[in-house]
């Protein structure tokens, strides 16, 4: 009897290893150099030119912020009302009570225009939010002593989809944010994530672009997208070892199941035989 509880295990031991083997199998390498950002140079400094930085210009549909400030508390609630009532939305902040809300803003016609208390319509379309709070501020004179604006955009946002680990759409509330920034609130890429095809999708003046970007080299800093624009969105491709391990784990399924069951026969039989 013991002979056969000896033999049942040496079994059990081999479709263990297999099983083991078929585990392993599945998983695929990946090389130290297709995961790690900005290669290039190896010596201890670098130095290198920086590109001015993108200034975006307010469009179209865009929700304004605007926030008056003046000698006169009561008459800058006039101007500052629509910024602090809130709406259910869609938007990506959430308050404490874990509803989504959004302050209402001054929305941007379709003209370029926004309609502001005393001072009526005014284009604001194709200027910066620093601009557009001189422009106001200037109006504002003859209404307010010694005005000050701040202006905001609160649509400014990117999405972000594909193998990182928190795919979402982004609120930058300062405007100007980098590729490597943005991947960054996405938890970064996976381990499955293509480093050197990271694919940018910019809508702008009627027109659809689309890039391919490396981040494991230094030329990225280079590229028109590093600096990222208001509505851009941010895919991260698999490499080809994620879709062939995934491919590779559904085949094995069944003949994964059918050893796991085997080795519980086993046990069975063998805890029956040395009873």
């Amino acid at each position: 009897m013991f002979s056969h509880s000896k033999k049942f295990a040496s079994i059990a031991g081999i479709l263990l290893i297999a099983y083991i083997a078929i585990i392993g199998g599945t998983t695929s390498c990946v090389s130290p150099k297709s995961i790690v950002y900005f290669q290039g140079d190896s010596t201890r400094y670098y130095s290198q030119q920086v590109e001015e930085s993108y200034v975006p210009k307010i469009q179209s549909r865009d929700i304004l912020s605007i926030v008056v400030g003046s000698l006169n508390a009561e008459a800058n609630e006039v101007f500052n009302t629509p910024n602090t009532i809130s709406a259910p939305s869609t938007n990506y902040s959430v308050n404490a009570g874990g509803a989504r809300l959004q302050p209402l803003g001054y929305l941007v016609d379709s003209d370029g225009n926004i309609e502001i208390p005393l001072i009526g319509k005014l284009k604001v379309a194709g200027l910066s939010t620093s601009v557009a709070a001189d422009t106001i501020r200037h109006r504002l004179t003859d209404f307010l002593k010694e005005p000050s604006v701040v202006v905001r955009n609160l649509n400014f946002k990117i999405s972000v989809l594909g193998e990182v680990k928190q795919p979402a759409v982004f609120v930058i509330p300062d405007e100007k944010i980098t590729l490597p920034e943005v991947l960054s609130l996405a938890g970064d890429l996976t381990i499955y994530g293509n480093r050197s095809n990271v694919m940018v999708i910019r809508e702008e003046n009627g027109k659809r672009e689309y890039a391919r970007l490396d981040l494991t080299s230094r030329e990225i800093f280079n590229s028109p997208f590093y600096y990222l624009h208001k509505n851009d969105v941010i895919y991260v491709e698999p490499v080809k070892a994620r879709m062939l391990d995934t491919d590779s784990r559904i085949r094995t399924i069944p003949l994964i199941v059918t050893i796991v069951g085997g080795i519980s026969t086993l046990g069975i039989l063998i805890l029956n035989l040395t009873r």
